[in-house]
């Protein structure tokens, strides 16, 4: 049976959910954190951090607003601000692009939406060690993990900049076998999924 573009198909994986992550799990969803703030489950950990600098969101909106005039006359659409979850896990991607109608793709708990069902997911690096640790090795296995079908890091600290779009995941390996890294003033082409054909360029990552 071939599936619909927007149809939810879960991801079969030989582990059982552990104990730990139920624990995080469920410590997780008692947290109640101060304004600005946010919390997610990466690789066995909670991490909490603060809402992105003036430039980080810049460069998030607008490549959501260039999203939006791409996928405007399909059945995707560009997010913020709403966790993803997958086994007992929860990332709130800086945007991912899921179904126009996310109650097509509803987490069993009512708290985000099902990663079977987002398509791609971006990342927009901050300063800091531990943060470019996490968009570029931590958060890129677990989005391989999740079966996401594309994963796309912005990233002012490669170089002099740099966007590398990951696709082909392979969650058994926890890896993205396929990948592109264009440096800042080189376009960058989408090549699967709903937003195939979009590019990524100076009009996003410009100073």
């Amino acid at each position: 049976m071939t599936a619909l573009a927007h149809e939810v198909i879960p991801v079969m994986q030989d582990e059982p959910v552990s104990t730990l992550d139920e624990i995080l799990w469920e410590t997780w969803k008692s947290m109640d954190l101060p304004e600005g703030y946010r919390a997610e489950i990466i690789e066995g950990s909670i991490e909490v951090s603060p809402t992105g600098r003036r430039r980080h969101g810049v460069l998030i909106n607008r490549l959501r607003r260039a999203l939006e005039v791409h996928l405007a006359h399909g059945d995707h659409a560009p997010y913020q601000d709403i966790n993803v979850i997958h086994r007992r896990k929860s990332w709130i991607p800086d945007l991912f692009i899921a179904p126009r109608d996310l109650d097509e793709i509803p987490d069993e708990d009512d708290l985000g939406v099902d990663a079977a069902g987002v398509l791609m997911v971006v990342e927009v690096v901050s300063p800091g060690r531990r943060n470019i640790e996490r968009d570029r090795v931590r958060k890129r296995r677990e989005y391989a993990r999740a079966d996401i079908p594309i994963y796309v890091i912005i990233d002012d600290f490669d170089e002099g900049g740099a966007v590398l779009v990951l696709t082909e995941p392979d969650y058994k390996k926890a890896t993205y076998n396929a990948e592109q890294r264009v440096l800042y003033g080189v376009d960058v082409v989408i090549p699967v999924g709903p937003a195939k054909g979009f590019t990524i360029g100076d009009t996003v990552t410009r100073a």
